[in-house]
């Protein structure tokens, strides 16, 4: 009784989605085998490339923030269940329920989907009969390489090659200028330059290994999301390659920032253009010549972001100073200093509405954290003349300092200048260092 009621509830639900393109996008979760870890980002990636996600009246919505109100109908109305969160709390992966899997696999039998998935197995050179084929999904397939005539499924948005075998891709990848989505094998020996052709890419998917050549990534001005860049003088892939790269969401992760020559070079990399990236990431080699360290201090001060910056880590940093533009970074929630042992004070902070967690480790020269951590709390009250005090920390819930092995002093806010300070504090974290406290 109760099986087929589900059965039944499922089918109003489903009857209900409005607009219709949302019914195909629940039906084409048949796709995926049950109890599958459906990524929310992938499946987002799959709708778009089956056309399903082109805005109908808000001509600027992006087609990725319709995937995700869709994601969140589906997921309101319980045909995802057991999801799993990343940081900021978004959902990042979901399962199906076995009754819901069933009839999305009803309802998707009258459907032409333009896909093809392999679990292994592959359909050989008739692939290639498919001209229309929009989604070609060979992860995990026992292949070695791609045919030539990849180049001809010209309707092709989405190409998933991970875990395969393939060392090296035809240079008629190049010829797939519809192509949105590309998951590259991390095994590949040498990134393609034809890919600079494909200007149409909005995500590209690669391993952190992987040598990307300089003079590709400038072309795809398309791109939503880049899984890193690496600055490398061995493969003269430079920061600039990001300047016009300003449609990037979310996540933003620069390594080899040691290899940036000068504050002047690292300004044509955008960062303060690039108003839809949530997390950045920004990383130097720990092990390198010691005059390689001097101009840190100019790289880290040019790297700023835009205000709507939500989280921030900065990684092996060897100047002596944080940037200036940590003052107006409102919007920020979460930052992370690690490895920045030259430092010899702490950002100032305190007066950062929206900074839920701080975490400091391993910053060996600090010494001392004095009064400036706290900020200015004081604000004008509308007529100019007087001033208001606000809260320090005001919404910080977790405070953590790890390996400051060299603090001996740590400064209370002045007296009178604040009512409250941390008042949402919840976890105090402190690690391997003496400190004495004083007023």
């Amino acid at each position: 009784m109760g099986f087929t009621r589900r059965r039944k509830e499922n089918f109003f639900n489903f009857e209900e989605l409005k607009p219709p393109s949302l019914k195909q996008c629940f039906a084409y979760c048949s796709m995926f085998i049950k109890d599958f870890d459906i990524e929310k980002d992938d499946l987002i990636q799959l709708w778009m490339a089956q056309g399903w996600l082109h805005p109908c009246s808000d001509k600027s919505q992006e087609m990725e923030e319709r995937g995700n109100e869709y994601f969140k109908i589906l997921l309101a109305k319980s045909f995802f269940q057991d999801v799993t969160k990343g940081y900021g709390g978004n959902v990042t992966k979901c399962k199906m329920h076995d009754l819901v899997h069933d009839l999305a696999e009803h309802v998707s039998k009258s459907r032409n989907l333009r896909s093809f998935f392999s679990n292994g197995e592959v359909l050989g050179s008739n692939l290639l009969n498919f001209k229309s084929l929009r989604v070609l999904n060979l992860y995990k397939a026992d292949i070695m390489e791609l045919p030539i005539s990849i180049g001809e499924l010209k309707h092709l948005r989405y190409l998933n090659v991970l875990k395969t075998r393939i060392k090296t891709f035809p240079k008629s990848i190049g010829q797939l200028y519809n192509l949105q989505t590309l998951k590259i094998p991390y095994q590949l020996e040498e990134f393609p330059r034809e890919i600079a052709n494909l200007i149409n890419l909005r995500h590209i998917y690669f391993g952190r290994y992987m040598k990307v050549p300089g003079g590709i990534l400038r072309w795809l001005t398309n791109l939503r999301s880049l899984p890193f860049l690496k600055v490398s003088n061995e493969t003269g892939l430079g920061i600039e390659e990001l300047g016009c790269l300003n449609q990037l969401h979310d996540t933003l992760s620069i390594y080899g920032l040691e290899n940036v020559r000068d504050g002047e070079e690292v300004s044509k990399a955008n960062l303060v253009e690039k108003k839809h990236i949530r997390k950045l990431i920004l990383d130097w080699k720990l092990s390198r010549p010691s005059h390689n360290v001097e101009n840190d201090d100019a790289v880290l001060e040019g790297l700023r972001p835009h205000s709507n910056l939500k989280f921030l880590e900065i990684q092996r940093f060897m100047g002596v100073k944080l940037p200036s533009w940590l003052l107006l970074a409102h919007n920020l929630k979460e930052i992370e200093l690690l490895g920045c042992n030259k430092c010899e004070g702490v950002p100032v902070l305190g007066h950062l509405p929206n900074l839920n967690c701080v975490k400091i480790m391993r910053m060996e020269n600090l010494t001392r954290i004095g009064s400036e951590f706290y900020g200015d709390n004081h604000v004008n009250c509308g007529n100019g003349s007087s001033k208001e005090a606000r809260p320090l920390f005001p919404a910080l819930k977790t405070l953590h300092i790890e390996g400051a092995q060299n603090l001996i002093e740590w400064m209370e806010a002045p007296t009178g200048r604040a009512s409250v300070v941390f008042p949402c504090l919840e976890e105090l974290t402190l690690i391997k260092f003496r400190v004495t406290i004083h007023g």
